[in-house]
């Protein structure tokens, strides 16, 4: 399967757009949009914790990661903490070589810098992609918080029937005031868009919170009992979600937190949705 890495930069509008590598001029999707989306799909949200198994010292472990994903053979997946080039993780491209084991095209968007490379989300995707944006998160400035970002990329699908598909990691502070900016942010940018969406990422807010009650305005949850995500030892707290709108076009045949132990300090998410 062929490989494209996508790489995406905040600019200070707060939203940037640009074009993946190209193949033989054709934008990515273009050439396949004769495809039919698969009646159902394959969905993953993981927070990969930069490869590095918590009880495994420094140790980057991207084999493992990939073959989580590749046991669970998602058609997407969306990834939350992921180095690329930093000195901790040995100056890897965690993005490309995360495509390269899975057989999946990769896109990664950079939150900050960080350690002498580049730390965010990233996308990976067997189906085809014709665009991909990312947009800044606010944050109080006093509050010190760490940069974040909503990542989409557009699935192309026969006869227009194409869909969003994003990937967000929302503040980490105890004080919520940071995820609930982000995630009105989040809900605003995503609230006109006429296309379906599903939405996966790493919440850092539990089931009850006033930051999920916002998210469940604008999205249906994948759950509604959620499992525990977190920690992967003796889990307590849901923070991992995948969410999708309007509700006509999806319906949930099966979510699933998946029990690796090993491979991050969260728990990997796995849903199968079938179109309507």
């Amino acid at each position: 399967m062929k490989y494209l890495f996508g790489l995406v930069i905040i600019v200070t509008v707060g939203v940037a757009a640009c074009s993946p590598k190209i193949n033989n001029g054709v934008a990515p999707g273009a050439e396949n949009r004769s495809i039919a989306l698969p009646a159902t799909l394959n969905l993953l949200s993981y927070n990969i914790h930069h490869c590095n198994p918590p009880t495994a010292g420094t140790l980057i472990d991207v084999d493992t990661i990939a073959g989580v994903i590749r046991k669970l053979n998602p058609d997407l997946v969306a990834l939350q903490e992921v180095d690329v080039k930093t000195k901790r993780s040995g100056g890897i491209d965690q993005a490309r070589l995360l495509g390269e084991k899975t057989g999946m095209k990769a896109y990664f968007f950079k939150a900050i810098d960080h350690d002498g490379g580049e730390y965010g989300v990233g996308i990976l995707s067997k189906l085809p992609v014709s665009d991909f944006k990312q947009y800044k998160l606010p944050t109080v400035s006093e509050s010190k918080g760490e940069p974040r970002i909503l990542a989409t990329v557009t699935i192309t699908g026969k006869d227009g029937n194409d869909l969003i598909f994003a990937c967000t990691h929302l503040d980490a502070q105890s004080n919520p005031q940071n995820r609930l900016l982000q995630i009105r942010e989040i809900n605003s940018i995503l609230k006109d868009n006429k296309l379906p969406v599903i939405i996966a990422g790493d919440l850092n807010a539990a089931t009850g919170s006033e930051v999920i009650n916002i998210f469940d305005e604008m999205f249906a949850r994948t759950c509604t009992n959620c499992a525990f995500t977190i920690p992967v030892l003796k889990p307590n707290k849901t923070i991992d979600f995948i969410g999708y709108k309007p509700t006509t076009r999806f319906e949930v045949e099966k979510h699933e937190v998946i029990n690796e132990t090993y491979a991050s300090d969260h728990l990997p998410v796995s849903v199968r949705l079938k179109l309507k």
